[in-house]
């Protein structure tokens, strides 16, 4: 499978999370949903990693578990952030701008990671800005 296709099926199950994490955090705090949630990812991925055995942790470099740690870090600030509005917003606006990510993940990659950013870029941006906009107000 190309990388278009693991993105779409990405999409597919962030929006499916969005749904089912709306109805999950209803009776329950935001932050309480966030760790069960967590765990359940936990669970999930150690599973895959163990099965796979596609690489041993002694092939980890420094950098790697550094950066890895800080992606983790900024995962779990983002969930508890989006479970919060979840439990305070609507699921059609909540999850549009979270996806206000895809933005902040283009500037980012210019800035750090120099990637070209070309006008498909800033074009695709400015409307998933609009449409994170639009559908945060209607």
């Amino acid at each position: 499978m190309t990388w278009f296709l693991w993105a779409l099926l990405s999409a597919f199950f962030a929006g499916l999370t969005a749904v089912l994490a709306k109805v999950g955090v209803q009776q329950i705090d935001s932050n309480l949903a966030t760790a069960i949630r967590t765990v359940v990812i936990l669970i999930f991925a150690w599973a895959i990693a163990l099965v796979t055995k596609n690489q041993p942790f002694s092939a980890i470099g420094k950098r790697t578990w550094i950066f890895l740690i800080l992606s983790g870090i900024a995962t779990s600030f983002s969930w508890l952030c989006y479970f919060r509005a979840l439990q305070l917003g609507e699921a059609s606006q909540v999850a549009p701008v979270d996806k206000l990510s895809v933005v902040v993940a283009i500037v980012l990659a210019a800035i750090f990671l120099h990637e070209r950013v070309t006008w498909h870029h800033w074009l695709g941006g400015v409307l998933i800005f609009t449409g994170a906009v639009v559908l945060a107000y209607a």
